[in-house]
């Protein structure tokens, strides 16, 4: 079994490769003066894993032409995160679907797929191949058990994203609620856990996306109002967009922590152990 991988993914992959007791092969990239991709995987074998964050163009593309490279070879592709994977209705006429066409794009020369806490689970159903979402609850509960912290109270953003903290919560058997909307007035709106006090904790708002952090931070500052004692955050997916790791810090919030689907300063915890479990079984 050999692990390849996009440009962007070369830390993840070689965290998988070590965890899967695998070779790396070494990818030649190169894009050619009217933009476009060139890929050649230098090694080879019988089984591949790609290793693959679509978190671009480039990247999506890179992805596609790794597929093809792979033909003839048992291949599995591991999304560790899937770009335009939120994208999964049609509200209007004329638009697509972009999970749905990401996903059948992506389903050509895999045998199979694995993602990690993709948004909607619905988008599974998308692929050509069997496909199997992953979920990092387990390691985000590791990590916070590092903090060392005596009393902590795991968060989710909303309702939809509770079983998910449950997930994280039940490894250290602490309390976990969700945030709930309180609507004052026609522009004041409170956020609060639902059935816990935050007075006196060190909350963790955790989530599967960090996209521009913006309702988090809006979300740890209120809880610092309510007398929280520290607030943090820790998601899946690091994406940051629009300054969002700025505005997070610009919060207060004593940690910011994602894993490594986005390679980023943020990444703290691994997904490289729950994908080389999977692919071994």
């Amino acid at each position: 079994m050999i692990v390849v991988y996009t440009e962007k993914s070369q830390v993840l992959a070689s965290r998988t490769a070590k965890a899967l007791g695998c070779k790396i092969s070494e990818v030649k990239y190169t894009t050619f003066p009217d933009g476009e991709q060139y890929v050649q995987i230098l090694e080879d074998d019988d089984q591949m894993v790609v290793v693959a964050s679509t978190v671009d163009a480039e990247s999506t593309m890179q992805a596609i032409l790794l597929l093809d490279a792979c033909e003839g070879k048992d291949t599995t592709l591991v999304l560790p995160y899937m770009g335009y994977a939120r994208q999964d209705k049609k509200f209007n006429e004329g638009e697509p679907i972009s999970a749905r066409a990401m996903a059948r794009a992506l389903s050509s020369g895999a045998d199979r797929i694995f993602t990690v806490n993709i948004h909607e689970s619905t988008v599974l159903s998308h692929f050509r191949c069997p496909a199997k979402n992953l979920t990092l609850a387990p390691e985000i509960g590791a990590y916070i058990r590092t903090m060392n912290l005596e009393n902590p109270l795991i968060l989710s953003p909303d309702e939809g994203a509770w079983e998910f903290a449950k997930g994280i919560a039940s490894v250290g058997k602490w309390e976990c609620d969700h945030l709930d909307k309180t609507r004052l007035s026609g522009s004041e709106v409170v956020m609060a856990p639902k059935h816990l006090e935050a007075k006196g904790r060190d909350c963790i708002i955790v989530d599967d996306i960090i996209a521009t952090g913006g309702s988090m931070a809006k979300a740890a500052g209120m809880l610092m109002e309510q007398g929280a004692t520290s607030v943090r955050a820790a998601g899946v997916h690091g994406v940051f967009a629009s300054g969002g790791y700025v505005k997070l810090m610009a919060a207060g919030l004593a940690d910011i922590a994602s894993s490594d689907t986005i390679e980023r300063a943020a990444s703290k915890f691994t997904a490289s152990g729950i994908i080389a479990d999977a692919v071994r079984k």
